[in-house]
C-alpha cells in the first residue's frame, strides 16, 4: 500500500490510456510495447498497488521491462543462442536488436501497439509485424496480434489474438509478463506438478522436483526470498494467488489454455522482483527435446488465429 499521491505521465504525443472502474485504475502504455502501466485502487485514504507500478523513469525511458505487465509474442521465454530449426529450415535471431545473451521474448514487446478502441473500462490494442532484416522486425512470419483489455468491479481481465498473415506455418508462443509487489511477507500459492531446473543463463535442463513445489502447493503457499527462481512450472492448474497476508490482501491469477504453464522469476539477487506469468511455453521449447505435454509452444497454420484469456482478481480483507 502506499499514500494516495499516484500519477504517472507521459508526452502529448503518447499519453497513457486509463481505464476506470469506480476506485480502481488501470494505465496502459501502448507505446511501450503494449504494456500495461499500472494497476491499482484507492481504498480508504490508501493506494493499493496490484501490479509493481511503472515509475516515471521507466515511461521516460520506454522500457518496457520496467512497466507492470507487457506481452510475450510471438515467442516467449528464451531461445538458445537466438537460433533453432523449423520445418527444416534455420531461424536466426541473433541480430534482431535483442541485447539479451538469447532470444527473448519476441519482439512485440520492443515495439509500439496501436489503440484501436477504447472506452472508460475498456481498451483494444493491435500489433502488426513485416518481416525485414531491421531490427526488431526480423523474425521471419508476418503476423497480427491484439489484446482486449478490461476492468471491472472484480478484476482486470486481458484476452491476447495472435494470427499468423504468413504464407507457411509459423511456430508460436505467447504470454503475460505481470511484475508484482514483493516483500518478505509475499506468498505465492498454486498448484503445480514439477520444475523445470536450469542453467545459469538461465535455460531449461531437466523436469524433476524441487523444494519450491512443494511450498506453492502447501496450504501457507511458497515465501519467494526462501528461493532463488526463474523457473517455469508445469502441471499448473491455471491458477495462482500472490497474498500479502501482513496487509490482509491478494490477487489471484487465472488462466485458460494455453497458458498451460506457469513461470515464476523471483531472483535472490533482485529481492524486490516478484514475476508470476502465464506463458504457453517453457523457454528454448523449439530446441528441447521434450514431448508437448513437458514443453509447450504450438504451430499456426497460414491465416490460423489463436485466443489465450488470463485475469487478475483482487481481494481486500
Amino acid at each position: 500500500m502506499s499514500d494516495d499521491r499516484f500519477s504517472l505521465s507521459t508526452p502529448a504525443d503518447t499519453p497513457l490510456v486509463e481505464l476506470r472502474h469506480g476506485a480502481r485504475r488501470v494505465l496502459l502504455a501502448p507505446h511501450i510495447g503494449g504494456a500495461i502501466a499500472a494497476f491499482y485502487e484507492s481504498h480508504d485514504a490508501d493506494v493499493i498497488h496490484w501490479l509493481r507500478p511503472a515509475t516515471q523513469a521507466m515511461l521516460d525511458a520506454r522500457n518496457p521491462l520496467g512497466m507492470a505487465s507487457f506481452p510475450l509474442l510471438p515467442y516467449c521465454n528464451r531461445i538458445r543462442d537466438a537460433r533453432f530449426t523449423f520445418n527444416g529450415e534455420l531461424i536466426d535471431l541473433s541480430d534482431d536488436g535483442n541485447t539479451f545473451p538469447h532470444a527473448l521474448h519476441g519482439n512485440a514487446w520492443r515495439r509500439p501497439w496501436r489503440v484501436d478502441a477504447v472506452s472508460e473500462s475498456r481498451a483494444t490494442l493491435s500489433f502488426a509485424h513485416e518481416p525485414s532484416r531491421a531490427a526488431a522486425h526480423h523474425w521471419p512470419f508476418a503476423y497480427e496480434a491484439s489484446q482486449e483489455i478490461v476492468l471491472d468491479a472484480h478484476a482486470l481481465s486481458v484476452t491476447m489474438t495472435l494470427r499468423n498473415l504468413s504464407d507457411q506455418p509459423m511456430p508460436f508462443g505467447i504470454g503475460h509478463h505481470p511484475y508484482f509487489p514483493r516483500t518478505p511477507a509475499t506468498t505465492v500459492s498454486a498448484q503445480v506438478d514439477a520444475m523445470w531446473h536450469g542453467t545459469p543463463d538461465p535455460l531449461p535442463m531437466h523436469l524433476a522436483p524441487h523444494p519450491s513445489v512443494d511450498a506453492l502447493n502447501s496450504a501457507q503457499g511458497m515465501l519467494p526470498d526462501a528461493f532463488d527462481l526463474d523457473n517455469h512450472f508445469t502441471g499448473w492448474k491455471h491458477s495462482a494467488t500472490i497474498a500479502w497476508p501482513d496487509e490482509d490482501r491478494a490477487v489471484t491469477l487465472k488462466a485458460a489454455a494455453p497458458f498451460d504453464f506457469m513461470v515464476i522469476y523471483a531472483p535472490a539477487t533482485f529481492p524486490s522482483l516478484l514475476c508470476v506469468e502465464p506463458v504457453s511455453n517453457v523457454a528454448d521449447w523449439v530446441n528441447l527435446d521434450a514431448d508437448r505435454a513437458s514443453a509447450g509452444g504450438g504451430v499456426l497454420a497460414p491465416g490460423e488465429v489463436m485466443r489465450a484469456g488470463f485475469s487478475l482478481a483482487t481481494r481486500i480483507g
